[in-house]
Parts: structure tokens; sequence; C-alpha cells
């Protein structure tokens, strides 16, 4: 088999039609080796890597990010995925009986599932707006907007959707929550990568998104981001997992100088020395970036995969795949006569196809096995307001005859 020349930069198996890269992404053999490198040289001296080395590594990591989402590096800290930026917001809003959270019915389950345990520990109401498809970009804002009301705390949107692959407007929003003194919190799982990013532009106050994904960096590595005048506001963010830069943060406030100190860290109270090395400079980082012990090599991979993609024309190969993903849904619907979810322009390298099918769990999950088992097809199957959809994702690995096999398999299977 002919394996088409970027396909052989990724390790995907050439016998199956990989048209999933939006639930866990694909990483590049360079990026994989730029790890293997790191966790490399972590094993060669622990200590010194992870003790004395590893905040300069990752403010560095940090830095190359943040150029490239239009950013500032100490503003953002490295998580493992989106679902935990999510959380740690969620965890450090302070809401009081009555409050509300506002979101959207396009939200990925396991983050509405965060909001809905929030809301039951806080007495707090969580609003669900629907977005009726087809998607209206214009009236996005609006829509959310007009049910806002005194007691709404927060809005949680994402920037592109999981089941409907939607790309929602956000300026305007997150200007006129900020207006009305109303927090907003962007889940952006699938946007790093996929679309270009200007992070200061959008004006969320929180946004979080994942490198693993679109930006085909290792398993593992995503970010949140705080806009920098919230870093001095009321939310002040908790870590999933309490360590020493909260011991460090503690010091610094009380002045508390206990015998011979490194950092801050007093050493007759924390019995150890040489902590400042990785806990942090600021709130945000001393918070958040150290977690205890923990492989830091997807990371500090980031910017190789940032450097992957500025060495192919990455723009240009977003605008082929999204040019091949809108032409692949024209056809089936075309077959199918029925019409598209969103507009093109919402729309960028995934595409949530509508087809014949019954709306029910058995049948889309009974197609993406077939589809999967019989034709060697690796697509998701989603279900939103009644409408079965096939997600397809398009890569730059993927070529016009991925897409025409899915085309095929589709009308085989009368769908």
């Amino acid at each position: 088999m002919i394996v088409p020349p970027m396909r052989q930069h990724f390790l995907l198996d050439p016998e199956v039609t990989f048209l999933n890269h939006g639930s866990f992404g694909a990483t590049p053999r360079v990026v994989l080796q730029a790890q293997q490198r790191a966790q490399l040289e972590m094993e060669r001296n622990p200590v010194a890597y992870l003790g004395r080395a590893s905040a300069a590594l990752l403010a560095s990591a940090r830095q190359r990010l943040a150029a490239e989402i239009g950013a500032r590096g100490e503003d953002l800290v490295f998580v493992p995925n989106a679902s935990t930026g999510v959380n740690i917001v969620a965890r450090s809003l302070a809401l009081a009986p009555g409050d509300e959270v506002l979101t959207t019915d396009h939200e990925y389950g396991a983050c509405v599932a965060t909001w809905q345990r929030r809301c039951v520990e806080s007495g707090a109401v969580l609003r669900t707006v629907a977005v009726p498809l087809p998607f209206e970009p214009e009236a996005f804002a609006e829509r959310l907007l007009a049910a806002c009301t005194p007691r709404t705390r927060l809005v949680f949107v994402s920037h592109i959707t999981s089941t409907t692959a939607i790309v929602f407007p956000l300026r305007a929003l997150c200007a006129a929550a900020r207006e009305r003194g109303v927090i907003t919190l962007v889940d952006g799982a699938h946007a790093p990568g996929q679309v270009a990013l200007d992070l200061a532009a959008i004006g969320a106050d929180f946004y979080t998104g994942n490198c693993h994904k679109w930006m085909c960096a290792p398993k593992g590595s995503a970010f949140l981001h705080v806009r920098p005048d919230r870093l001095a506001g009321p939310v002040l963010l908790e870590a999933p997992v309490v360590s020493w830069g909260y011991v460090a943060e503690q010091a610094e406030d009380e002045g508390a100088v206990d015998g011979a100190a490194s950092g801050g860290l007093a050493v007759g109270r924390t019995g150890h020395t040489g902590f400042d090395a990785y806990t942090g400079r600021t709130p945000l980082e001393r918070r958040l970036q150290w977690q205890g012990t923990r492989d830091l090599s997807a990371f500090l991979s980031v910017p190789a995969a940032i450097e992957f993609q500025a060495a192919h024309d990455w723009p240009a190969w977003r605008r082929r795949c999204h040019d091949m993903a809108i032409e692949l849904q024209r056809e089936v619907l075309a077959r199918n006569g029925l019409a598209p979810v969103a507009p093109d322009d919402a729309l960028a390298q995934m595409v949530p196809i509508p087809v014949r099918t019954p709306a029910t769990g058995d049948h889309a999950e009974a197609l993406r096995r077939w589809l999967c088992d019989e034709r060697r097809i690796e697509v998701p199957v989603t279900q939103h307001a009644g409408q079965v959809l096939v997600r397809a994702s398009v890569q730059a690995y993927n070529t016009h005859e991925d897409l025409e096999r899915l085309r095929d398999a589709l009308a085989a299977a009368g769908v």
C-alpha cells in the first residue's frame, strides 16, 4: 500500500480510514520523538530535571504556546485536558443558593456533569439554553444574553462543540457578559490547531483548550488561560491537588521565615528546601503548576507540535481540510435530500453530516460499529435534537479517497 506523504508523518494504521481526529488527536512521529527525548533527559537525573529545571522548561513551553494562541505565557498554565480546566474553574467559583450557571444544549457531556454536580453541591441552578439547528451565528450571543438574569454568575460555552462540531462566535458574547458582570468560561477542547486563536481578542475570563487534539501534541497536554485582569479578581483558582505551591504562597503571605528559607519556603515548617525551583513565581503558577510528581513531557513537547505545523504551512492544510469536509457533507446531503445543520463558515475541519437513520442510541451505535467493523472506518456517530450525525474529522493526513470511502459506505448502509 502506498502511504500518502503527510500520513507518513503519523503512526496511524494504514488499513484504517481514520476520520476521527477530533476524539483524541494523532501525534506526528517527530513530536513523539521530542517527547521521548524529554522523558530520557528526565531519567538521567530526575531530581535535577524535575526539581531544578522544570520551572524554566515549563515557562519556555508556555511562552511558545502563548505566542501561538494570542496570549501571554504568564496568564496560562498547562493541564492534562480541557475537562480538568473546566473542573478547576467550577471548583473555584463561589456559588450561592439561587445563583445561575448558564450553558447551551450543545455542550460536552462530561463538562455538563461537572456543572450539574457543582450546582447540586452549592444550591445553584444550571440553566440550559437551546440553540436550535440549523445554527444561526448572528443570533447566538443575543440568545444567550436574553437568558441571563440578575442571578447569572457564569456563562459556560464551547468554542467548537463536540457533538455538532459547530464553531460558536464568542467575541460579542464575552464582551457583553463582561459588561454585565457575568463570568465567561470557554471549553476550547477542539479549537487549538483547528482554528486560528486569539485569546486576547476573544476576551473570555477563562479559556481551556486541548493541545493533543488538533494541535497534534502528545496526549495529556492542554492549557487553562486566565484573562489578565481576572488574575487579580475575586475568583482565585484552586488546584485539583494542594501541593508545594500552596506552602510557598502561605509562607509569603505570612512573611514566615523559620530558620534558613529558600524562595519563601520556611525550612523549619516544611522540612525541605529547594522547592522554589518548580512551585512558580505567580499565584497562578504556584497553585496549578506543581501537582506532585508527574510526567511533564507532553507539556514540554507542545512547542515541537507547533513547529511541526509551522514547517508544513498548517493554515493551508486547515483550509484544504475544511474544503474537503464541506464537499463531503454536500455530497451526502444531496443524496439524502437533507439540509446542513450550520453554514459552511460555522464549521472548521469537523463536519456534522445528518443521515437518514432513527435517532436512537441503538441505531447510532449500530451504524458506528458497522462502519468500524465492516468498512474499517473510524468515525463517531453522534445525536442531537432528534438527529443522528456522522461527525467526520478531516486532518492533513486524510485524502480524498478516505472521504470517498465514508461517502460510499454511508450509501451502502442506506443512510
